[in-house]
This record gives C-alpha cells, sequence and structure tokens, in this order.
C-alpha cells in the first residue's frame, strides 16, 4: 500500500468548470468554487493542520444557489466573491446584489452583504448550508474520504457545533452568527428585509479547534492582515518602469508571507510551507530551497527553517518513516491518517536531497552574517548530516548518495522529480533503484564546499581539508561517471546497476548552481539549456521534447517549473554565461506578467513560438513556495549579488536587461544593515554595506 503523503502524483483535479479560488494564510487555507461555495464531494473545504474541518459551505436564497459574476482577491488570505439572486419571475433581471467577503486566519469569517437595487424593500431568505468531516487533507487530496460517521453535530441559540470525539486529540468546529439565526441540523437561515437602495449584512465566523487549541474571532479577523503588514514593511522596495517587474516581484513577496507557518513551541521562528492547498506543511527540499532563494528578503526564513529542521532531525532507523540518524526529513504533517499511517509519529524522511541541503544553506547563510551563536548551534546537526550522507546516503561506498525506498509505502523517486515516472530513460524506459540523481551530488559537494569555508572562518584547517578534499574528490568523480560525451551533456542520474540515465534534463541546471561542473564541460550544458529542446521560450522544460518520455503537459517530463529555470539561471550566471542567464530570467519573468504576477508551481511545457502565452497545468498549486521565491532568485542572479561576510566581501555586478532599468532596490536585509543597490543605464552603486565590506567582481567561472 502507498501511502498518502508518499503518493509521489500531481494534485487532484477539482472536478469543477468554474474554477477554483484559494485563500491561505500559514496552516489554514480554504479551496472552494470561484462563487465561494465550498462543495462535498469535491476536493474543497477549510482545512486547518491538514485536517477539513468544513466539507460543505453554501449560500442560498430563496432556495437557489447565487449567480456568480466575480471574483475580487484583496490578499492572499482574503476574497470578495461578488453574485446576484436570479431573476424572479417574470423579470428579466436581478435586483439583489450578492456580496461575501472571505477572510481566513485561525479559522474563517465570512460577511454576507445583500444590495437592494430595486425602488421597494425586498424580503429574502438566507441560508447557510455547513458540513465538517475532519477528513486528512490526504484522504482529500487522493479522493478516499469517506463518511465520517464518528462526526456528531449539534444545536444551540447562536450556531451550529460539529465534533469528532474518535481523534487522538479532540477536534471540534463551530459556526456562529449575528443576526438572530433559525438554527438548524446542518444549517442555519436568515430573514432579511432590505429596504430599496439599501443593504442587509449578516457576519459568520468559523472557528476550529484542532489539537486542543481554538483560535479566537479576533484571531481570524486580525492576525493575518496585521502578519503580513509586518512582513511587507520589512522586505525591500523595489522601484522600475518595468511595471509587470515590479507586481511580480510584490506577489512574490505577499505570497511568501502568507506562505509562512509558525511552530508554537518557538514562536519566533518563521518557517515557509510549500504551497497552497495541498502541500501548507514544513517540507524539507521546499523549505530549504524556497528559503535559499527569499535571502534578499529576509535571512530569518534560512535561519527559521535550519532551526526547526534540526530540531526534527532523524536520531533512530525506522523503515516506515525512512527516519535515520542524521537525516533531514521530507515533510511533517499534523492530520489523523497521516498520525496513523506513520505509527503515531507525523514526519516522513525519504528525500535524498534535504539532508546536504541543510547543510549548503548553513553555509550561505553564514556567507549572509549568521551571527556566530546561532551558527555555533546549528553546526552540530549540520555535521550529524554530513554523517548521514556517508553512513546513509552513500548506500554502496562508491562515492555517490543514492535512494531506494525502505517499504513499498515510501516515495518511489526521492529527488525534487519526485513522481513515480519522473526519472527516465532517453527511450522512456523508467529507471530501477537504487538511483543516483545529478543534482543530489551537486548539493552535496556544496554541503563540503561549505563546511570547509565555515571551518575556515573559525580556524579549523583540518576540517576545512578534510571537506576539500571530500569535494574534490566527489566533483572528480562526478564528471567521470555521470558525464555523456557523446551527447555532450550529464546523466541524469545513475540506475541500480550504476549505468547512467541518459535523458537531457533541466537538472543540469541545478550542477551549474552548485559549481560540480568542470569548467571545460559547462559550455556545453549551458548551449543545451537555452536549445530548442530544453527551451521552451517561458522556461527550461524538466525533460527536452526530444526524449521517448517528453509529455509537455506532464507533471515532471516536459513542464516546466519556475523553481527549477530559476536555479538553471543562477547556474549559469555561476558560471559566466551572461547572456544565456539573462535569457532565462526574463523568459519566465515574462511567464510571470502573463500570470498577472503570480507564478504557478509548474505550466506547460509548449513553445512560446506557438502559445505566446503560457499554458497552464490543470492542478498546480498557487501560490506556491519556490515559485514564489523564483523572481526573488533571478533579480539577485541578474545584479551578481553575492555576500561573503566571514572574508569581508560582496560580489556585487549588475548584468540587468535594459528592459529593467533603472532598477532600485531598497531596504535589502543584510547581517544587521539595510542595503539600497541602484542600477541606471549609466552605471550603478551600493549604499548601506557594513562596515569594512568591500565590493568584488563575481569570477567568471567557478
Amino acid at each position: 500500500m502507498t501511502t498518502a503523503w508518499t503518493s509521489g502524483a500531481a494534485p487532484p483535479a477539482t472536478g469543477n468548470g468554474g474554477g477554483v479560488t484559494t485563500l491561505v494564510e500559514g496552516s489554514t487555507f480554504c479551496q472552494c468554487s470561484s462563487d465561494g461555495d465550498i462543495h462535498p464531494g469535491r476536493p474543497h473545504g477549510l482545512f486547518v493542520a491538514d485536517t477539513r474541518v468544513l466539507s460543505g459551505w453554501q449560500l442560498h436564497v430563496d432556495g437557489t444557489p447565487v449567480e456568480s459574476l466575480s471574483t475580487l482577491d484583496s490578499a492572499p488570505y482574503a476574497a470578495t466573491f461578488v453574485g446576484r439572486t436570479r431573476p424572479r419571475g417574470g423579470l428579466a433581471d436581478s435586483t439583489i446584489l450578492v456580496l461575501r467577503r472571505r477572510q481566513v486566519g485561525a479559522g474563517m469569517r465570512e460577511q454576507v452583504v445583500l444590495r437592494n437595487l430595486a425602488d421597494e424593500a425586498a424580503a429574502l431568505t438566507v441560508t447557510v448550508l455547513a458540513e465538517a468531516d475532519f477528513a486528512d487533507l490526504f484522504e482529500v487530496k487522493d479522493g478516499r474520504t469517506r463518511s465520517h460517521h464518528d462526526v456528531e453535530s449539534a444545536t444551540g441559540s447562536e450556531g451550529l457545533t460539529f465534533l469528532c470525539p474518535g481523534a487522538e486529540q479532540c477536534r471540534t468546529v463551530t459556526v456562529t452568527a449575528d443576526g438572530d439565526p433559525d438554527v438548524a441540523p446542518r444549517q442555519l437561515t436568515f430573514h432579511a428585509m432590505v429596504p430599496p437602495r439599501d443593504e442587509w449584512s449578516v457576519s459568520l465566523v468559523v472557528q476550529a479547534a484542532v489539537g486542543g487549541a481554538t483560535g479566537s474571532d479576533e484571531d481570524v479577523a486580525a492576525s493575518p492582515a496585521g502578519r503580513l503588514r509586518a512582513w511587507r514593511m520589512a522586505t525591500p522596495q523595489i522601484t522600475t518602469g518595468a511595471s509587470g517587474f515590479v507586481t511580480t516581484l510584490a506577489t512574490s513577496a505577499s505570497d511568501l508571507g502568507a506562505l509562512q507557518i509558525h511552530d508554537p513551541r518557538h514562536s519566533e521562528r518563521r518557517v515557509v510551507a510549500a504551497g497552497a492547498p495541498w502541500f501548507m506543511a514544513l517540507f524539507g527540499r521546499d523549505s530549504l530551497l524556497t528559503s535559499w532563494m527569499a535571502l534578499p528578503l529576509d535571512q530569518r526564513l534560512a535561519l527559521g527553517t535550519l532551526q526547526t529542521l534540526a530540531d526534527h532531525q532523524g536520531v533512530k532507523e525506522d523503515p516506515l518513516t525512512e527516519e535515520q540518524p542524521g537525516r533531514i526529513l521530507h515533510e511533517v504533517r499534523l492530520g489523523r491518517a497521516a498520525a496513523l499511517a506513520l505509527g503515531g509519529g507525523s514526519a516522513y524522511y525519504g528525500t535524498a536531497d534535504a539532508t546536504p541541503l541543510f547543510v549548503a544553506l548553513l553555509g550561505e547563510l553564514h556567507r549572509w552574517g549568521l551571527p556566530a551563536a546561532d551558527l555555533a548551534a546549528l553546526l552540530p546537526a549540520a555535521d550529524r548530516a554530513l554523517a548521514w550522507v556517508r553512513d546513509f546516503g552513500d548506500r554502496d561506498g562508491d562515492g555517490f548518495v543514492e535512494y531506494q525506498r525502505a517499504t513499498d509505502r515510501g516515495l518511489l523517486n526521492q529527488g525534487w522529480k519526485d513522481s513515480f515516472d519522473g526519472v527516465n530513460f532517453a527511450d522512456g524506459r523508467m529507471a530501477e533503484p537504487p538511483i543516483a540523481l545529478a543534482e543530489v551530488q551537486a548539493y552535496v559537494y556544496a554541503a563540503y564546499t561549505a563546511r570547509a569555508d565555515i571551518a575556515v572562518a573559525q580556524g579549523d584547517e583540518r576540517t576545512a581539508a578534510e571537506y576539500r578534499r571530500r569535494a574534490a574528490d566527489l566533483k572528480a568523480a562526478f564528471n567521470e561517471r555521470f558525464w555523456l560525451p557523446e551527447q555532450g551533456w550529464f546523466a541524469l542520474a545513475l540506475d541500480g546497476a550504476k549505468r547512467p540515465v541518459d535523458s537531457l534534463t533541466s537538472n543540469m541546471g541545478h550542477c551549474l548552481w552548485g559549481g560540480i561542473v568542470d569548467d571545460d564541460k559547462a559550455d556545453a550544458v549551458a548551449r543545451h539549456l537555452v536549445s530548442p529542446a530544453l527551451w521552451s521560450g517561458f522556461g527550461v522544460r524538466t525533460l527536452a521534447d526530444t526524449m521517448g518520455a517528453y509529455n509537455p503537459m506532464s507533471y515532471h517530463n516536459g513542464s516546466v517549473w519556475p523553481h527549477d529555470t530559476a536555479i538553471a539561471a543562477a547556474g549559469l550566471m555561476r558560471y559566466g554565461f551572461v547572456a544565456e542567464a539573462q535569457q532565462v530570467a526574463m523568459g519566465v519573468l515574462d511567464a510571470a506578467r502573463r500570470f498577472g504576477g503570480r507564478l504557478p508551481e509548474l505550466f506547460c511545457g509548449f513553445d512560446r513560438a506557438e502559445f505566446p502565452v503560457p499554458v497552464p497545468y490543470p492542478t498546480s498549486c498557487s501560490p506556491q513556495a519556490w515559485a514564489a521565491a523564483a523572481p526573488i532568485l533571478l533579480t539577485r542572479t541578474l545584479l551578481r549579488f553575492q555576500p561573503d561576510l566571514p572574508s569581508g566581501s560582496v560580489q556585487l555586478a549588475p548584468a540587468v536587461p535594459e528592459r529593467l532599468v533603472p532598477l532600485k532596490i531598497e531596504n535589502l536585509p543584510l547581517a544587521g544593515h539595510r542595503l539600497c543597490i541602484d542600477v541606471r543605464e549609466d552605471g550603478w552603486d551600493v549604499l548601506g554595506l557594513p562596515e569594512g565590506t568591500v565590493v568584488a567582481d563575481p569570477p567568471t567561472s567557478r
């Protein structure tokens, strides 16, 4: 049996031709149809802590649904659904406008407004139908929901209560309202008298108690706006003539703020969830990469991610969860189905890349000026992670990190392309494990070099020499074993028989980004990344269109993932391929503009020449963390901005395309200082650097 949290499948289709609206704030999110209704039987609901606390929420006026007109999004956590009542018999038009102003936070608040546009009073019956099933998020995501007969419902003078007493921790949800409703099982009814040219309104509040904690009415109403406002004030401000670019960066910052979740034991820590609606949880790989890409916004996000993952670092061997000493988790879940499947736990560790990425991010944060006390506290976890690489990651002692799931409940593929068919040969055959992925070796190389740099800064030359040697040995072995001289590209992986998996993929971009590619091979890699086979015009395809498994409408075999392409752009710039990096960056930013400023998790890999607007992938998560962070990384890439505060320098040499100039970035945080980078046609300036820090040109290759 395959457990839900390791299904390796794309998110489900909604089955709703009317579109889907997703509101998100931390670990709470609501997914509904474009008219605001939550329909039982669809992957809709109000979710709190991976539990669906509302499975139905429908508004009827005079016994019929509201006719949808529009949806207005005011913030990631709020929307207004605009509709009208059905025209009454004998009339061509409706005279009653219906507004549903919804906000999620520690639950949900909804204000229903009826606006009478006629010259006579209107008598209307308003009914809100509510259902709760307390289904686990994965049951909903995989279409495995069942009737929860243990859910009890009760009515009171102020509203409804649903109770799931069979859960390990008592779960309840209450629906209350003003306006003196008539309360019946699973519905609230209001008798509205709306004066001519006037309004009538009622407010409803949904409060959920999951794990014993209940959000207050004030939490629902105020906290999301306050947290998002504080986040926006602390992040950099962008000024440029390219309005679409400004919109994209502002949307990215806002979405990253909305996707932040908090550990109640450490309220000061900031951690970003992977994405809405199905991945509102801490993911090792996703959270590490996202916080790395978002460093120019706020380095505290990376610090909180590292601290939280260190708290959950593996300490024992458990085949069911794939926990191993030193291993960094794949994801943490709170729903009851996940807890049952994990034998009472909540974490699953089946990923090959999160553990080296943990060390690599610590090294990067060290370069950005991580305080010594925080570095000292995290360094033991980093060394345990490197011990995992040696003792468990390298299963056969050949120097490469491989993966193979421990049971049939685990993820079949444990890199970022973790769908069941995401690792395949050029002819379309799927690779057999154990599998050593190319980008995982690049992450390990980056981890080794990061640990060596930290050791140098601490005066520990012995440790520095050890990890320099490991990095050099790995780089030499990688360039020998993974390089395909006849094709001129790196293999996607080595399979269980140590045969190169010879497909042409975007994973090479990660190898450039990690620095593991030999200089004499970098030019060929760069040419392939922007070749017609991989380059769609809006991004780098995950799999080249010349490969046997290519499908531009697939999840991992020909689609375009913005974060993947952004990493490729950073890798191209690292090796000095400025024109290619600019081409890739501008392609993704063009896609963002066509998506209204919010990049989705992925989109189809059709060629831009045929489809001048990117074709959406139907079940793509949005907002999604590393997609939101992609424009931030692209901006940093175009600035060629790389702090190295332990050595007293900051590399900066803007290569910003003319379309984005002038470009001014203010309030950029760096080690307690706030920078201003001003790029003009006649040059550039940087102000606010820490005292004694010099500006250096970046190397053309490493």
